[in-house]
């Protein structure tokens, strides 16, 4: 039996799973088309691009997600530019994405960029992960950006540098690894300090991309998929629908779609593995492939109408290497078609990212590439093949 074969006979017996599974609506028409890519900044942006390139064409993958960033220690503009609006301001540096957007067009792929990272003198030496204090700094080199890679745009050695249509906000802006404070208090209340500033930069990055290109698509969300909702915790985070209802409430707006990663919890959770309850028996915290309709109805309250979702970072790690979190190569890959079909049968997404190309080589790190770390292939590698196939 042929690969293509043995592809449509999965998803022949997949698509039952769906249709008759409690947690995914059985009314859901599918989406009328479906992009899937590549999430992996450690391959794609930082690899060599004469190894990495040909093999993601290889496995036929269309798209690739990388972090732009405008702060940090692999920031655009450590230094405080001019002219921030000036692609060409010389504080600014873009030679390594200059190098991905080419190698891209190059190899026929397209690119998501997602802006993150705070400079130091963007936020008084707060750290990246804490949002600006002026929005207009963002803003501005929000349209630097976009002006650069509108495909009109020439570098200072004159060439010509590739389009960049797509764009997405911050990374998990609900979770205080990419984004503090996750709370403040005001009074004798606890205000959602994440979701009021991500409105924000939400917003200042819509006003500045478009200003800097037409034609662009601007996700918002990027959210992870669980989230404690507990100030006092040691870790505070908001959970994804809570997260979302306050980004509203500060007026995030303007948006093309709401991305979202909806990563399974515990090892023994399938894609449509529903997330357990919260305290008390409460609805659930986190938002999975297996309780996915949460975030559209939260969506069609929000924003009184159906809401495109991208599903920009999904993943299963593996054992071997992670004993503690992974599943067995053959279960990534047949996690990986399942969710996949998910998302095509849903009318609501139109793109599924992977998460990574190849495994970290830390072992604390994430797992969940189509490649083990010396570059051996995982059964999810030709997986990935069928379901980019699939897609065009």
């Amino acid at each position: 039996m042929t690969a293509r074969a043995r592809l449509v006979r999965g998803l022949t017996a997949l698509a039952c799973v769906v249709i008759c599974s409690a947690v995914v609506s059985p009314a859901v028409s599918a989406s009328p088309n479906i992009t899937t890519g590549i999430y992996d900044d450690a391959q794609i942006l930082y690899g060599n691009p004469d190894k990495v390139f040909p093999i993601l064409r290889e496995t036929h993958t269309g798209l690739i997600r990388v972090s732009l960033w405008w702060g940090g220690a692999n920031g655009v503009a450590k230094r405080r530019p001019a002219q921030p609006t000036n692609p060409n301001d010389p504080a600014y540096e873009w030679a390594t994405y200059d190098r991905t957007a080419l190698y891209a067009k190059l190899f026929g792929m397209k690119v998501m960029f997602t802006i993150i990272g705070t400079p130091s003198w963007a936020n008084g030496d707060r750290g990246w992960n804490a949002a600006p204090d002026n929005m207009s700094h963002l803003e501005a080199f929000a349209k630097a950006a976009a002006t650069r890679y509108g495909g009109k745009f020439r570098g200072r050695d004159g060439r010509l540098i590739p389009p960049v249509r797509l764009w997405l906000v911050w990374n998990e802006p609900n979770n205080p690894v990419f984004l503090k404070p996750q709370f403040v208090q005001e009074g004798d209340r606890w205000i959602v300090q994440s979701a009021r500033d991500y409105a924000a930069m939400c917003n200042a990055v819509i006003a500045g991309v478009r200003s800097g290109q037409v034609g662009a698509k601007i996700g918002c969300g990027a959210t992870s998929p669980r989230g404690n909702n507990n100030p006092n915790s040691t870790r505070p985070s908001v959970s994804p629908l809570v997260f979302l209802r306050n980004v509203r409430a500060a007026g995030a707006r303007g948006f093309n779609a709401y991305a979202h990663h909806p990563h399974y919890g515990k090892k023994h959770e399938t894609p449509t593995t529903p997330p357990p309850p919260g305290l008390r028996g409460n609805a659930p915290t986190a938002v999975t492939l297996g309780n996915f309709g949460a975030l559209k109805k939260a969506l069609k309250d929000a924003y009184g109408k159906r809401m495109p979702i991208w599903i920009t970072e999904y993943g299963y790690q593996t054992n071997p290497p992670d004993r503690l979190a992974g599943v067995s190569w053959s279960e990534q890959h047949r996690y990986m078609v399942e969710a996949y079909e998910i998302a095509k049968r849903d009318e609501n997404v139109d793109m599924f990212i992977w998460f990574l190309l190849r495994d970290e080589e830390r072992l604390e790190g994430w797992q969940s590439g189509l490649y083990a770390v010396g570059w051996k292939r995982k059964d999810a590698r030709e997986g990935f093949e069928q379901i980019s196939e699939d897609s065009k």
